[in-house]
Protein backbone atom coordinates (compact mmCIF):
# COMPACT_ATOMS: atom_id res chain seq x y z
CA UNK A 1 0.00 0.00 0.00
CA UNK A 2 1.19 3.55 -1.24
CA UNK A 3 2.39 5.72 2.10
CA UNK A 4 -0.20 8.98 2.75
CA UNK A 5 2.37 12.03 1.19
CA UNK A 6 1.97 14.43 4.19
CA UNK A 7 3.84 17.81 4.12
CA UNK A 8 4.92 19.38 7.31
CA UNK A 9 4.88 23.12 7.26
CA UNK A 10 7.27 24.65 9.51
CA UNK A 11 6.73 27.97 11.26
CA UNK A 12 8.93 27.48 13.40
CA UNK A 13 13.49 27.51 13.27
CA UNK A 14 14.77 28.16 16.99
CA UNK A 15 18.04 28.90 16.87
CA UNK A 16 19.20 28.86 20.74
CA UNK A 17 22.20 27.00 22.35
CA UNK A 18 19.76 25.69 25.22
CA UNK A 19 16.49 24.29 22.92
CA UNK A 20 17.41 24.76 19.23
CA UNK A 21 20.93 22.92 19.23
CA UNK A 22 19.18 20.18 21.84
CA UNK A 23 16.88 18.99 20.42
CA UNK A 24 15.28 18.74 17.05
CA UNK A 25 13.08 20.78 15.34
CA UNK A 26 9.35 20.69 15.14
CA UNK A 27 8.93 19.25 12.04
CA UNK A 28 11.00 16.17 13.03
CA UNK A 29 9.23 16.28 16.77
CA UNK A 30 6.34 15.53 14.78
CA UNK A 31 7.64 12.92 12.23
CA UNK A 32 8.81 10.75 15.36
CA UNK A 33 5.32 10.80 16.70
CA UNK A 34 3.40 9.78 13.54
CA UNK A 35 6.29 6.83 13.14
CA UNK A 36 4.84 5.41 16.28
CA UNK A 37 2.09 4.27 14.66
CA UNK A 38 1.94 1.22 12.55
CA UNK A 39 1.35 2.90 9.27
CA UNK A 40 3.97 5.84 8.44
CA UNK A 41 3.87 8.26 6.32
CA UNK A 42 6.12 9.87 3.80
CA UNK A 43 6.82 12.95 4.61
CA UNK A 44 8.28 16.80 2.81
CA UNK A 45 9.06 19.60 4.66
CA UNK A 46 8.32 23.06 3.91
CA UNK A 47 10.53 25.80 5.76
CA UNK A 48 7.46 28.39 6.17
CA UNK A 49 9.30 30.41 8.35
CA UNK A 50 11.11 31.28 5.39
CA UNK A 51 8.62 31.83 3.24
CA UNK A 52 7.77 28.89 1.25
CA UNK A 53 4.76 27.09 1.18
CA UNK A 54 3.26 24.43 -1.37
CA UNK A 55 2.47 26.19 -4.92
CA UNK A 56 0.25 23.43 -5.95
CA UNK A 57 -2.20 21.70 -3.00
CA UNK A 58 -1.45 18.03 -5.18
CA UNK A 59 2.45 17.98 -4.12
CA UNK A 60 1.19 16.27 -1.08
CA UNK A 61 -1.84 14.02 0.16
CA UNK A 62 -2.56 16.00 3.01
CA UNK A 63 -1.31 19.00 4.85
CA UNK A 64 -0.07 19.78 8.69
CA UNK A 65 1.17 23.33 10.53
CA UNK A 66 3.50 23.06 13.12
CA UNK A 67 3.96 25.66 16.18
CA UNK A 68 5.95 28.68 16.64
CA UNK A 69 6.70 30.98 19.22
CA UNK A 70 5.75 33.75 16.67
CA UNK A 71 2.36 34.93 17.59
CA UNK A 72 -0.29 34.57 14.58
CA UNK A 73 -1.24 38.34 15.40
CA UNK A 74 1.87 39.94 14.37
CA UNK A 75 2.74 40.90 10.52
CA UNK A 76 5.91 37.89 9.61
CA UNK A 77 7.37 37.05 6.05
CA UNK A 78 5.21 33.82 5.29
CA UNK A 79 1.80 35.54 7.15
CA UNK A 80 -0.01 35.90 3.69
CA UNK A 81 1.70 33.28 1.63
CA UNK A 82 0.47 30.96 4.83
CA UNK A 83 -3.26 32.39 4.91
CA UNK A 84 -3.82 32.32 1.67
CA UNK A 85 -2.13 27.99 1.48
CA UNK A 86 -5.19 27.20 4.21
CA UNK A 87 -7.99 29.05 2.45
CA UNK A 88 -6.61 27.38 -0.97
CA UNK A 89 -6.97 23.55 1.36
CA UNK A 90 -10.32 24.68 2.99
CA UNK A 91 -11.53 25.25 -0.86
CA UNK A 92 -10.34 22.23 -2.14
CA UNK A 93 -11.36 20.39 1.24
CA UNK A 94 -8.12 19.06 1.52
CA UNK A 95 -6.73 17.10 4.66
CA UNK A 96 -5.28 19.70 7.19
CA UNK A 97 -4.07 19.72 10.46
CA UNK A 98 -2.97 22.60 12.58
CA UNK A 99 -1.09 22.56 16.22
CA UNK A 100 -1.07 25.35 18.58
CA UNK A 101 0.29 28.53 16.00
CA UNK A 102 -1.35 26.08 13.05
CA UNK A 103 -4.41 25.94 15.39
CA UNK A 104 -4.70 29.37 15.49
CA UNK A 105 -3.38 30.25 11.88
CA UNK A 106 -6.38 28.13 10.23
CA UNK A 107 -8.81 30.25 12.31
CA UNK A 108 -7.38 33.11 11.64
CA UNK A 109 -7.18 32.72 7.74
CA UNK A 110 -11.04 31.07 7.45
CA UNK A 111 -12.29 33.97 9.30
CA UNK A 112 -12.28 33.16 13.09
CA UNK A 113 -10.81 36.09 16.02
CA UNK A 114 -7.99 35.19 17.35
CA UNK A 115 -6.63 37.23 20.88
CA UNK A 116 -4.12 37.34 23.71
CA UNK A 117 -5.32 36.12 26.58
CA UNK A 118 -5.68 37.95 29.21
CA UNK A 119 -4.75 35.27 31.32
CA UNK A 120 -1.22 35.15 30.16
CA UNK A 121 0.76 32.37 29.72
CA UNK A 122 -0.74 28.66 29.73
CA UNK A 123 1.89 26.36 30.28
CA UNK A 124 2.10 22.39 31.39
CA UNK A 125 0.46 19.42 31.10
CA UNK A 126 -3.51 20.52 30.38
CA UNK A 127 -6.85 18.45 29.61
CA UNK A 128 -8.88 18.76 26.41
CA UNK A 129 -12.48 17.85 26.90
CA UNK A 130 -13.83 16.40 23.87
CA UNK A 131 -17.26 17.35 23.30
CA UNK A 132 -18.26 15.14 20.29
CA UNK A 133 -17.03 12.33 18.74
CA UNK A 134 -15.49 11.24 15.77
CA UNK A 135 -14.94 8.15 14.16
CA UNK A 136 -11.04 8.92 13.65
CA UNK A 137 -10.99 9.12 17.54
CA UNK A 138 -9.18 5.52 17.84
CA UNK A 139 -8.85 4.34 20.10
CA UNK A 140 -11.89 6.32 21.92
CA UNK A 141 -10.93 9.10 24.62
CA UNK A 142 -13.70 11.60 26.30
CA UNK A 143 -10.33 13.69 26.62
CA UNK A 144 -6.72 13.91 26.30
CA UNK A 145 -3.83 15.26 28.53
CA UNK A 146 -1.58 17.39 26.50
CA UNK A 147 1.53 19.67 26.70
CA UNK A 148 0.40 23.35 25.78
CA UNK A 149 2.65 26.44 25.70
CA UNK A 150 0.86 29.34 24.36
CA UNK A 151 -0.34 32.63 25.37
CA UNK A 152 -2.54 33.66 22.25
CA UNK A 153 -6.19 31.77 21.64
CA UNK A 154 -8.71 31.50 19.71
CA UNK A 155 -11.43 33.03 20.89
CA UNK A 156 -14.60 33.01 18.08
CA UNK A 157 -14.48 29.94 15.43
CA UNK A 158 -14.86 30.38 12.28
CA UNK A 159 -18.14 29.91 9.86
CA UNK A 160 -18.80 26.02 9.39
CA UNK A 161 -16.20 25.57 12.24
CA UNK A 162 -17.52 22.98 14.88
CA UNK A 163 -15.90 22.90 18.61
CA UNK A 164 -14.19 19.54 19.25
CA UNK A 165 -12.67 20.45 22.68
CA UNK A 166 -12.20 22.74 25.28
CA UNK A 167 -9.32 23.10 28.31
CA UNK A 168 -9.68 24.50 31.32
CA UNK A 169 -7.50 27.53 30.11
CA UNK A 170 -8.62 27.16 26.55
CA UNK A 171 -12.47 27.44 25.49
CA UNK A 172 -11.71 26.60 21.62
CA UNK A 173 -8.79 24.23 22.00
CA UNK A 174 -9.50 22.32 19.13
CA UNK A 175 -11.94 22.12 16.60
CA UNK A 176 -12.83 21.23 13.34
CA UNK A 177 -14.29 21.63 9.73
CA UNK A 178 -16.05 19.26 7.57
CA UNK A 179 -14.32 15.94 7.28
CA UNK A 180 -10.87 18.17 6.06
CA UNK A 181 -9.56 20.15 8.63
CA UNK A 182 -9.08 19.40 12.46
CA UNK A 183 -6.84 21.43 14.90
CA UNK A 184 -5.32 21.31 18.46
CA UNK A 185 -4.01 24.22 20.34
CA UNK A 186 -1.90 21.10 22.23
CA UNK A 187 1.44 19.62 21.65
CA UNK A 188 0.90 16.44 21.35
CA UNK A 189 4.26 16.16 19.41
CA UNK A 190 6.34 17.42 22.59
CA UNK A 191 8.04 15.22 24.88
CA UNK A 192 9.24 15.61 28.71
CA UNK A 193 12.70 16.43 28.58
CA UNK A 194 11.64 18.74 25.61
CA UNK A 195 9.33 20.24 27.58
CA UNK A 196 11.40 20.89 30.73
CA UNK A 197 13.92 22.38 28.86
CA UNK A 198 11.80 24.91 27.38
CA UNK A 199 10.04 25.21 30.65
CA UNK A 200 13.88 26.12 32.01
CA UNK A 201 14.72 28.43 29.29
CA UNK A 202 11.46 30.48 29.20
CA UNK A 203 10.47 30.85 32.84
CA UNK A 204 12.15 33.97 33.53
CA UNK A 205 9.59 35.79 31.24
CA UNK A 206 6.59 34.04 33.03
CA UNK A 207 5.40 35.13 36.68
CA UNK A 208 6.65 32.47 39.33
CA UNK A 209 2.92 31.10 40.24
CA UNK A 210 2.73 30.45 36.75
CA UNK A 211 6.02 28.85 36.30
CA UNK A 212 5.53 26.58 39.42
CA UNK A 213 2.13 25.49 38.61
CA UNK A 214 3.31 24.23 34.94
CA UNK A 215 6.22 22.23 36.63
CA UNK A 216 3.80 20.81 39.09
CA UNK A 217 2.42 19.63 36.01
CA UNK A 218 4.67 17.80 34.55
CA UNK A 219 4.47 14.95 36.82
CA UNK A 220 1.39 14.01 34.94
CA UNK A 221 1.14 11.60 31.91
CA UNK A 222 0.47 13.10 28.76
CA UNK A 223 -1.48 11.69 25.45
CA UNK A 224 0.66 12.73 22.66
CA UNK A 225 0.41 9.44 21.02
CA UNK A 226 -2.80 8.68 21.08
CA UNK A 227 -3.47 12.03 19.32
CA UNK A 228 -0.61 10.84 16.52
CA UNK A 229 -3.23 7.40 16.46
CA UNK A 230 -6.35 10.40 15.75
CA UNK A 231 -4.67 12.38 13.16
CA UNK A 232 -3.34 9.42 11.35
CA UNK A 233 -6.48 7.71 11.51
CA UNK A 234 -8.01 11.77 10.32
CA UNK A 235 -5.66 11.89 7.37
CA UNK A 236 -6.28 8.43 6.50
CA UNK A 237 -10.35 9.02 6.25
CA UNK A 238 -10.44 12.05 4.36
CA UNK A 239 -8.32 10.43 1.94
CA UNK A 240 -10.46 7.44 1.82
CA UNK A 241 -13.39 9.73 1.50
CA UNK A 242 -12.36 12.34 -1.51
CA UNK A 243 -11.49 9.60 -3.59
Amino acid sequence: MRRIKLGILQTNHDKSVEVGDAFPDDAHRFRDLFDLQDERFTYRIYMTIGGEVPQDLDEQDAYMITGSPLSVLDQHVFTDALLDFIRRCDAAKKPLLGACFGHQAIALALGGTVERSSQGYNVGVEDTRFHETKDWMVPPRGSLRLYVFHEDHVTHLPEGCTLLGSSENCKIASFAKGDHIITTQAHPEFTYDFMACLLRFTEGKMPAFATQKAWDSLALEQDGSVFGAWATNFFKKALSDAR
